[in-house]
């Protein structure tokens, strides 16, 4: 069976028996070898059928990181149950409107107002210590598994930011899913012997992918938190002794300082990965002189596809500002307004086709058929909202969005869902964000009565806090285009203002 085929739980299957003894997976300083993690995914195959979960149910999953984690997930593909893996920040509203959207069979959490929130809609429960306790249980794993699920299948629901209030789910099946893992690892090439950092959540596709490329490698995957890309990182990968580092640009930016003033500590790293947002060129020079031996993939993608082009090693190189070529089996293009497809060299919308595009969005038909149009008897193209051109080679180059998501430390949001949590805070009448500008991060403004202090406090109960701006700025009324949209222009000026003393108290915070 190859790596592009088969079930999820295959690849953890495939790893045991070639490389039973490796470490798969650190996180919090516990490691358990591929051998343990597919003992502890079994018995908790055992344990999810107990607890009443059958093929087809959903599982949603929102508590810290742990090595149980990838266990449970490779457990809830044994079992044929799609896994929703969210960000811990994920409470109140939001969490609300995954589990009204989602109607899991079986929420873990450690908070008690979720387990709450889940037991008014008849959800059952479990919290990380649980889950754990059967991971990690001194009983040997059962022998006999479920007969499983298809590879048509769904296996895996992400949640992600989109043009609505509150964010949708992407569905991927286990055909979708492999295919995507096969082809990327099949470009950036991890080895049995290294060693994969991801200070990423695993809530973040981008982080969670790095288990399952890990897997396909034999490779030794390290799960950071997203804390240790402070002071911490350079300290961090310099133990785990990493030889691939899984970075966003604010990860890239802050490695490259540390190592600035870190006198004699260097990782032994090898290759550096990207996506996200758009990486300074700056960063990575600092980085090659710092790390001879370093080499640099950059890649393009979105959770609807996971990715869509990939950089030959250094290829920025030679081709500066491009984000590489589709993936193998895959084809990238873009497309004018009418959805023609346009020459090299010409500007329009990025458009993905191929196994790697996702099954579409839960719940949301007429939002998948917009974004997923299929044409007769092929398969469904991915409408990226991307904008950019290819060159004669077909390698993409990105030009920007003509809608409201953005990209901040390379997490996508949506100015949108921003703006609705901002409304949603008492005081508040009218709210608008300025999105990342260069190295200015965004900007919120809002109109009411609520100071800023007041506004950023109160959306920590309506998203989590990675999608808050640092900034909040009160100002009387949003200045108004002619045709009475939001003039972008007047906002950036309005943000040029002196800082007050209680803005900075909250830029601070």
């Amino acid at each position: 069976m190859s790596a592009h085929t088969g079930l999820l739980h295959h690849l953890l299957d495939r790893a045991a028996a070639h490389w039973p003894d490796r470490p798969a997976v650190t996180s919090a300083e516990h490691t358990l070898s591929y051998r343990e993690l597919d003992a502890a995914s079994r018995r908790l195959t055992a344990w999810l059928a107990a607890r009443g979960l059958r093929r087809g149910d959903r599982l949603v999953i929102c508590a810290p990181g742990s090595t149980a984690q990838p266990a449970l997930l490779y457990a809830a593909s044994r079992a044929g149950v799609a896994f929703s893996l969210l960000h811990e920040q994920v409470h109140g509203i939001q969490l609300d409107h995954v589990l009204d959207d989602c109607e899991p069979a079986l929420l873990v959490s450690d908070e008690p107002a979720a387990r709450e929130a889940a037991a008014r809609r008849g959800i059952r429960t479990a919290d990380s210590a649980e889950v754990a306790g059967v991971a990690f249980a001194d009983t040997p794993p059962p022998t006999t598994m479920p007969s499983g699920p298809l590879p048509v299948d769904p296996v895996c629901l992400i949640y992600t930011s989109g043009t609505t209030a509150l964010p949708k789910a992407v569905v991927s099946t286990h055909q979708q899913l492999m295919f995507a893992a096969g082809a990327i690892q099949s470009m950036l090439g991890y080895r049995p012997d290294d060693v994969v950092y991801s200070p990423l959540p695993l809530s973040f596709d981008y982080g969670l992918y790095q288990l399952f490329l890990s897997a396909l490698a034999g490779a030794h995957a390290v799960v950071g938190r997203p804390a240790e890309v402070g002071p911490a990182l350079l300290g961090n990968l310099v133990r785990a002794r990493a030889t691939v580092l899984a970075a966003v640009p604010s990860v890239a930016g802050a490695l490259a300082r540390l190592l600035r003033r870190a006198g004699g500590q260097r990782p032994p790293l090898r290759l550096l990965t990207s996506t996200g947002a758009a990486m300074p060129a700056e960063t990575l020079r600092e980085l090659r002189a710092a790390l001879p031996g370093l080499r640099v993939q950059l890649m393009f993608g979105l959770t609807e596809c996971k990715r869509a082009t990939i950089m030959p090693p250094d290829g920025d190189l030679e081709r500066p500002g491009s984000s590489g070529r589709a993936l193998p089996g895959t084809e990238v293009f873009v497309v004018d307004g009418e959805g023609r497809r346009l020459p090299p060299g010409e500007i329009g919308e990025i458009v993905v086709r191929g196994p790697n595009v996702m099954a579409g969005y839960w719940r949301r038909p007429e939002l998948t058929a917009q974004r997923f149009p299929r044409e007769e008897g092929l398969l469904p193209r991915l409408r990226t909202g991307d904008y950019g051109w290819v060159d004669e080679d077909g390698y993409l180059y990105f030009d920007g969005r003509r809608d409201d998501i953005y990209k901040e430390n390379g997490f996508r949001v949506s100015a949108t869902e921003v703006e609705a949590a901002a409304r949603r805070v008492t005081g508040v009448s009218a709210a608008a964000v300025l999105p990342p500008q260069g190295s200015t991060p965004a900007r919120l403004f809002v109109v009411g009565t609520a100071s800023p202090a007041e506004v950023l406090r109160g959306m920590r109960e309506q998203i989590e806090e990675f999608k808050i701006p640092r900034r909040c700025l009160a100002v009387e009324a949003l200045p108004l285009t002619g045709n009475g949209k939001v003039d972008r222009a007047a906002l950036a000026a309005l943000a040029e203002r002196p800082v007050s003393e209680e803005e900075s108290r909250v830029r601070a915070r």
